[in-house]
């Protein structure tokens, strides 16, 4: 089979309050590295015929104007968490360049928590320029974006199922405590896998940083990237040294090409 080319940008590499924190005063937030400035976590994956983000945080206007996208084919969900989906509503923009709904991809549990929070998009008698959605309810089971194959990875988060996604030799997994020895073999063969690791101490529903380590020694992908990162882990530019030759933090704006 041929391998999938594929550029991925990290739109947000930080937590559910992203770094720097409202109101806090702690040295990383106060940081003036820009790699420790981290938007909520997303990724732009462009596979060069299909351009599709993974989460759309209230963070995505800003994250989509950086990067200046002007087409988006998809936007797959991992869950329905605020910091993964609050940011739907400024597909309108797109919606208008590309004079049709964006396709979201995503469980059936999230998509209806989707219409609760935007329920304006779905009612009878819509406002006019609301968000236009073609929705896609997919399950733990491989589907494709046109001629592009996912591969869906079931965890859980503290005790949600949440879904991670393999696209080629990427892998990209975010807010995860557990995942099962059959949900790991889909992630052996890769170039590069993206994990969560919230910070060092233990945390009830992410991996820390040792159990995200931990998951990379086992399914031994070329390259590991760190995001949802808090900012209790410290500081990328003395944090990043000490990790494992073929791990690294990821930070907000980084640029892979596989």
């Amino acid at each position: 089979m041929e391998k999938l080319n594929i550029h991925i940008e990290f739109l947000g590499t930080g937590t559910s309050q992203g770094v720097p924190v409202i109101a806090c005063d702690c040295p990383v937030c106060n940081s003036t590295d820009k790699r420790d400035k981290r938007l909520r976590s997303s990724v732009f994956i462009d596979t060069g015929g299909q351009h599709i983000v993974i989460d759309c945080g209230p963070d995505f206007r800003q994250q989509m104007l950086r990067i200046g996208l002007k087409r988006l084919d998809a936007i797959i969900l991992t869950h329905e968490h605020a910091d993964h989906i609050l940011g739907l509503d400024d597909i309108r923009a797109f919606n208008w360049v590309q004079k049709k709904p964006t396709d979201i991809y995503a469980e059936k549990r999230v998509v209806e928590s989707v219409k609760r929070v935007f329920n304006y998009v779905f009612s009878e008698n819509k406002y006019p320029g609301v968000p236009k959605m073609d929705i896609h309810i997919i399950d733990n089971k491989p589907f494709k974006i046109k001629n592009v194959k996912i591969i869906p990875i079931r965890g859980l988060h503290d005790k949600l199922p949440v879904l991670g996604y393999r696209i080629g030799e990427f892998a990209y997994i975010t807010d995860m405590k557990t995942i099962t020895e059959e949900e790991k073999q889909k992630l052996m063969g890769l170039d590069v896998l993206v994990v969560n690791a919230l910070r060092k101490e233990i945390h009830k529903a992410h991996f820390n940083l040792k159990e995200a380590l931990d998951l990379i020694a086992e399914v031994k992908p070329k390259h590991a990237y760190l995001t949802h990162v808090a900012h209790m882990m410290g500081f990328y530019s003395v944090e990043n040294k000490l990790l494992p030759d073929n791990v690294s933090f990821a930070y907000d704006g980084l640029k892979l090409d596989i």
